[in-house]
């Protein structure tokens, strides 16, 4: 039975990077995404990146919660197309966008934030840095504020020309996915099994709304108590009071130590404890190579924080739109009006 198991998830994994594999060939990327670099904006822009950080610094401070809204903004760009700015795209009246999509609607924020910092970077380079490259760089900078590892951000993406919410729907891992799915969504987009545990590490951070995890709470199917019998029990009286019947809308930190506030490796604790909020969190510690991570992170937060660091840089390389593909918004949120209307681009 495990060699059957082990068998159908490297079955799942070979069979997801061929497709990706195709696909990346199909829409010209290739496997170094050539073009993406770190110093991309060292001649054409060289203040870009410091812009950035000093920008996202001061909204970090302003808002605690913005690391967490941040990161998972870059997240939910990169599992759908790719890393091109699509969840930026606001919704048209003939086109509902991936922002406005079941599993986005009522739980992203922070687009607000890099509408400024796109504005600002407009004032000293207009028409030069991508809103996917300050979203990638706004991910890494506000978890470095929040004590977190810093990780390299190759440049040179560009920007999508479209953004389909159904595209979100079919593409983002939800919280009742057990190990296996969780498996084969990251497989789909080019990560591996340690990618996966290792980036859901940054549920440390941030809150979820109560409707994700009442489910886990009331009536969870098979449970005398109607409470899902791998929450612990002491544990989930917590939730329960956050969450009572009719609080949907209500948000509960997503780990218990420092509120969500800081970046830590405690989210692996809270696995091991019976105090993960999502059912996919939880879901970790279902599987024994799954365990293994888990405590590896557990017993060596450097190794945690170096392995974050290094899956966020995979993360942040998957498909990207690069030379003449996509365009460079002048407005995050909405596409370029027709050539005619630009101003004089200053591109690479």
């Amino acid at each position: 039975m495990m060699a059957s198991k082990m068998y159908t998830r490297m079955l799942i994994v070979v069979v997801a990077t061929l497709v990706f594999a195709s696909l990346g060939d199909a829409y010209g990327y290739s496997g170094n995404h050539a073009g993406l670099r770190e110093n991309y904006y060292s001649r054409n822009c060289p203040k870009a990146v410091s812009k950035i950080s000093g920008l996202i610094k001061y909204y970090t401070k302003e808002d605690k919660s913005l690391p967490a809204a941040l990161i998972r903004l870059h997240f939910h760009d990169c599992f759908v197309n790719g890393c091109d700015g699509s969840v930026l795209l606001d919704s048209t009246p003939t086109n509902l966008a991936e922002k406005d999509a079941l599993p986005n609607k009522f739980s992203l924020r922070g687009f607000e934030i890099i509408d400024k910092v796109k504005e600002a970077i407009e004032e000293i380079c207009p028409g030069v840095v991508s809103c996917s490259d300050i979203l990638s760089l706004a991910a890494r900078e506000s978890i470095s504020f929040k004590g977190g590892p810093r990780w390299r951000v190759p440049l040179g993406r560009r920007d999508s020309l479209s953004s389909i919410a159904e595209a979100a729907n079919i593409s983002l891992p939800i919280p009742t996915m057990n190990y296996d799915e969780l498996v084969e969504n990251f497989a789909n987009v080019g990560l591996n099994e340690r990618d996966m545990v290792i980036l859901s590490g940054a549920h440390t951070l941030g809150e979820a709304h109560c409707a994700v995890v009442m489910p886990r709470l009331y009536n969870f199917p098979g449970s005398p108590d109607g409470v899902d019998p791998s929450l612990g029990r002491k544990y989930a009286e917590t939730p329960k009071r956050k969450c009572p019947p009719g609080a949907e809308l209500t948000l509960i930190p997503m780990a218990p130590s420092f509120g969500g506030q800081r970046f830590d490796g405690n989210y692996y604790r809270n696995i091991v404890s019976k105090q993960a909020l999502f059912g996919s969190d939880n879901a970790l510690s279902q599987d024994k190579d799954g365990r293994a991570i888990v405590s590896n992170s557990i017993t060596s937060p450097k190794t945690f924080f170096r392995e974050f660091g290094l899956s966020m840089e995979e993360m942040g390389r998957i498909a990207p739109l690069t030379g003449s593909q996509g365009e460079i918004r002048r407005k995050c949120s909405a596409v370029n009006p027709p050539a005619k209307y630009h101003r004089k681009s200053y591109e690479h």
